[in-house]
């Protein structure tokens, strides 16, 4: 069993019995894929929502087109469309509550992008795991599809 990282602007794609894991997700936002019969899985770590005006840039990077890139890759590798399902987490609110400007509102907007983009391609999104202020680190199981969210001073959980 080995542990995949995915970096930040990051994707990549993984079999039974690996494990994908992102560190650090602050207004990032980290999406999963799950195939269960397959046991194939999936994970980007976003960190704005859309590639619209970055055109040529990382496509890892954007919530809109990561995800696109990772349903070809999951499909690719082996899974099957229509029996995947998506889980999201991250999109904090990392710079305190004075500031309320849009652009400090990247996580919100991040986690609202990925939910977009789910919901045009008919993911079903499994579980939500968005918001508040502190940061977390991810694990995706690809043997249950479990994703374990570990939270600064808050524990670890799954969902």
């Amino acid at each position: 069993m080995g542990m995949i990282v995915v970096g930040m602007a990051d994707l990549k794609v993984a079999k039974n019995p690996d494990i994908l894991t992102t560190l650090g997700l602050g207004s990032c936002v980290g999406i999963t894929l799950y195939d269960r019969i397959q046991k194939i899985g999936g994970l980007a770590h976003v960190m704005l929502p859309t590639y619209k005006g970055f055109e040529g840039q990382n496509v890892a990077k954007f919530a809109d087109s990561a995800i696109i890139e990772l349903l070809n890759q999951i499909t690719r590798i082996g899974a099957t469309r229509g029996a995947l399902v998506a889980k999201i987490a991250g999109g904090a609110h990392m710079f305190g509550l004075t500031q309320n400007t849009d652009m400090m509102k990247i996580g919100e907007r991040n986690a609202a992008a990925s939910l977009a983009i789910l919901a045009q391609l008919r993911i079903p999104v499994q579980a939500n795991d968005t918001g508040g202020s502190h940061g977390r680190t991810i694990e995706l199981s690809t043997d249950t599809g479990a994703l374990k969210i570990k939270t600064v001073g808050k524990g670890e959980k799954f969902i």
